[in-house]
């Protein structure tokens, strides 16, 4: 009964997978389609990637993307490190209340942050434009920085801090020295969880962007409705982009700590 059952989560689960993976995979197939047919597969092609390079509208599209994403990324990076660093030596009432706050951006559907930050501008009579979105991307992007460097925060021993600053370290330099070098990993894992949700953001971009301003979804999401196979290419494109990241995030770590507990052993062996 046990084995039957456990099939047939099995089973399940990889429908779920198939479900999910099918369009994504369909997509990426079809960018090196011959044609522009999206249902008949009539040969190996790159050529709708190089009309994906050779269209201005598109370049800009990726320029404005990867700007933004970079920009949200450094920003949030340094804004969600020092916030999680304050906090870890805050008294447990604060800490514990700025961390539900923290929640806040990632509990809520998207389209209600989207509305909130588009009636903030408009409230405040600030013209949306790059700059607007590259605001608010640094703002959703914040909590997902500060929920990978916390867990890293509580497994340091609380007293490194106060060594160094014993032995003639100054604040920051106690910091730097001491503290971001203990807590990298979690840093590095935060960024690229902020380049990508940057990278393929929709909602809030569209909320928060002016006219003449697109990233790569909204450049999609306006496309989407014309049968252009350089869409998929550029589709694809997000694809990669995420799936390099996501690899980065969760492999390397995983290799990492399994060459650790390798030297450990040898090191208890010799």
């Amino acid at each position: 009964m046990e084995k039957k059952t456990g099939i047939l989560s099995k089973i399940y689960l990889g429908l779920i997978l198939f479900f999910f993976y099918l369009p994504i995979l369909y997509v990426v197939f079809f960018s090196f389609n011959s044609s522009k047919s999206l249902s008949k597969f009539t040969g190996f092609s790159l050529k709708w990637y190089e009309s994906m390079f050779a269209n201005s509208s598109i370049m800009e599209a990726i320029g404005y993307t990867v700007a933004c994403a970079v920009i949200a990324t450094i920003v949030s990076t340094i804004v969600g490190t020092i916030t999680a660093i304050g906090l870890s030596k805050s008294s447990k009432v604060l800490r514990e209340t700025v961390n539900q706050v923290n929640n806040l951006p990632m509990l809520n559907p998207e389209i209600v942050t989207a509305i909130g930050l588009m009636l903030f501008y408009t409230s405040l009579r600030i013209k949306t434009g790059f700059w607007t979105m590259v605001m608010a991307h640094i703002a959703f992007c914040i909590p997902y920085v500060m929920l990978s460097v916390l867990p890293r925060l509580r497994r340091l021993d609380p007293n490194i801090a106060e060594a160094a600053l014993d032995l003639g370290c100054t604040p920051l330099q106690a910091m730097f020295k001491v503290i971001i070098p203990q807590i990298k990993e979690g840093i590095i894992a935060g960024a690229l969880v902020a380049f990508s949700m940057s990278f393929d953001d929709f909602v809030i971009s569209m909320f928060t962007t002016g006219p003449g301003v697109a990233n790569i979804s909204i450049y999609v999401y306006g496309s989407v409705k014309r049968i252009n196979p350089t869409v998929n290419a550029l589709s694809a494109l997000i694809v990669y982009v995420v799936t390099i990241i996501l690899i980065i995030v969760n492999v390397v770590p995983m290799i990492q700590e399994k060459r650790r507990n390798k030297n450990n052993v040898l090191k208890e062996n010799v």
